[in-house]
């Protein structure tokens, strides 16, 4: 499992010109599931998600996690991120977890971002093609694997 951590001002996620989810303050974070991915996987990455302190405090150290400030979290899956660009110029996907299974990991990880502290946890449309806009807020991007 793969997350793209973005620290953001606002961001927001939109299915055919409708907005499924946005927030303020917080991640937008896009979310890969490789085969072989499991619950356990999912429970320490929304743990760590949910404890990552980028957030400044007082003294301008990041020092400060998600729950600190109160901030709120956008999770959109994004098989790509398992995308293999190492043998010619045309990805191949198939270190990507089949859609099924992938999207069930999808809903466990973010019901254990909620468990975990985080109050407002939205997300986009499974499979659909959308439209993620934000504002970075630094920017500050952190890529985590397990």
């Amino acid at each position: 499992m793969k997350l793209v951590i973005q620290k953001v001002k606002k961001a927001k996620v939109e299915v055919e010109n409708k907005i499924v989810g946005q927030i303020e303050k917080g991640y937008m974070v896009l979310l890969g599931v490789k085969k072989g991915d499991t619950k356990e996987n999912a429970d320490y990455l929304a743990r760590k998600l949910c404890n990552l302190r980028i957030f400044e405090d007082e003294n301008g150290k990041m020092n400060l996690s998600i729950k600190d400030v109160n901030g709120e979290l956008l999770i959109i899956s994004q098989f790509t991120l398992y995308g293999n660009t190492k043998d010619g110029n045309r990805p191949s996907f198939i270190e990507a977890e089949e859609p099924e299974k992938a999207n069930e990991l999808y809903e466990y990880f973010m019901e254990k971002c909620k468990i975990n502290g985080i109050k407002k946890v939205e997300k986009g449309i499974f499979g659909a093609h959308m439209d993620v806009s934000l504002i970075n807020d630094g920017p500050n991007t952190i890529i985590m694997e397990k």
